[in-house]
């Protein structure tokens, strides 16, 4: 099944910053969002709601109000999907693990258990195949940091079909 999703991280409170993102990773084709953390308020991912792409988001360590992030994903027709610390997600029959460390990542990618792991956090995107116990390999992926707050703002898309992604940089206000 073909489906192409964008990947985001570390957003803190740029809402602006992060609507542009999903706008332009939608424009492309994207069908999913997966959020690597450090939303910080929750009222943040408020405009990502009219797009209608289904958004699966974990805290980071700039956790901010986690009781507001669950009552959003609580309302009527949320597109917002909750997860907490972690996530292990299937989309499109790819088994997808999102943590917002990346030596926890890397760990699980590691584990082979995984045909992706998304992280966040240190503020560079990467996209990197790891070696794993299963004599397979997992696509390491962290998209840096949506807001700007590093080398550059930037999200990942890519397509689960081919696990082909890049990343797309957007432009500093």
């Amino acid at each position: 099944m073909r489906m192409k999703i964008c990947i985001v991280s570390d957003s803190h409170d740029r809402r602006d910053m992060l609507a542009r993102a999903v706008t332009e990773a939608k424009a492309l084709g994207a069908e999913a969002v997966i959020h690597c953390g450090d939303v910080v308020a929750p009222t943040a991912l408020r405009p990502l709601q009219k797009l209608g792409l289904p958004v699966h988001v974990i805290h980071g360590n700039n956790t901010g109000d986690t009781y507001a992030m669950l009552m959003l994903a609580q309302e009527p027709d949320s597109v917002i999907h909750y997860h907490g610390m972690d996530a292990g997600l299937e989309l499109a029959g790819r088994r997808i693990f999102m943590v917002h460390y990346p030596h926890y990542a890397e760990a699980m990618a590691l584990t082979g258990d995984w045909d992706l792991v998304c992280c966040g956090h240190d503020h560079h995107p990467v996209i990197r195949q790891i070696d794993n116990i299963k004599q397979g390999q997992t696509l390491y992926l962290n998209p840096g940091t949506v807001a700007g707050l590093g080398p550059c703002a930037s999200y990942l898309i890519g397509d689960l079909d081919t696990m082909e992604f890049e990343v797309h940089e957007l432009a500093r206000d």
